[in-house]
């Protein structure tokens, strides 16, 4: 991806619009008695259209800024989504896909992994909180969730920073000439 104030513009927009989207729908939406969690899902994205860095500095700023509007304990989620979008990023510059199966699969794994994370800041922190089976049945279901938004967040990102994007040339293989009389 090629960063330009443009694009970083694009990027901070996505980002503030998914915060504002987390805060005053989804966290308001439930399934099951479960909410979906949108960010790891968008940052998992953000990083599979840019790569490492940019995946971890928008986890980072997303975490940092949802952590400020909610005054929570400050630097939990922004450590976990820097390392959400980090693996997502690492992924990206070490495989190569196509299609939309492996967004939605990553989206649903590293949001698994976010919440397991969230859940681990929180015991560090000493919040007292009962500990019960249903906290890894919510979060299987934010998982199962993410896999499911994991499609048209990923299509919406791609779209709005398409300008940015770096395709790479398919590689076409010459024809052999072929010997008609061998």
């Amino acid at each position: 991806m090629i960063l330009t104030p443009k694009i970083v513009a694009r990027i901070a927009a996505i980002g503030f619009l998914g915060v504002l989207l987390q805060l005053s729908f989804f966290s308001r939406v439930e399934l099951f008695h479960v909410s979906p969690d949108v960010l790891p899902a968008l940052v998992v994205c953000l990083a599979l259209l840019g790569g490492s860095l940019t995946g971890a500095v928008a986890g980072f700023a997303l975490g940092l800024f949802i952590d400020c509007l909610l005054v929570e304990a400050l630097g939990i989620t922004s450590l976990v989504l820097l390392g959400t979008g980090y693996l997502a990023g690492l992924f990206r510059e070490r495989f190569e896909f196509h299609g939309l199966l492996v967004p939605a699969l990553l989206c649903m794994g590293l949001t698994l992994v976010a919440e397991l994370g969230f859940a681990a800041a929180q015991l560090l922190l000493g919040v007292d909180a009962p500990i019960s089976l249903l906290i890894v049945r919510d979060m299987l279901l934010k998982s199962v969730y993410a896999f499911f938004l994991g499609w048209p967040i990923y299509l919406l990102v791609r779209r709005v920073l398409r300008p940015a994007l770096v395709e790479e040339p398919k590689v076409q293989r010459r024809r052999q000439p072929t010997v008609l009389g061998a």
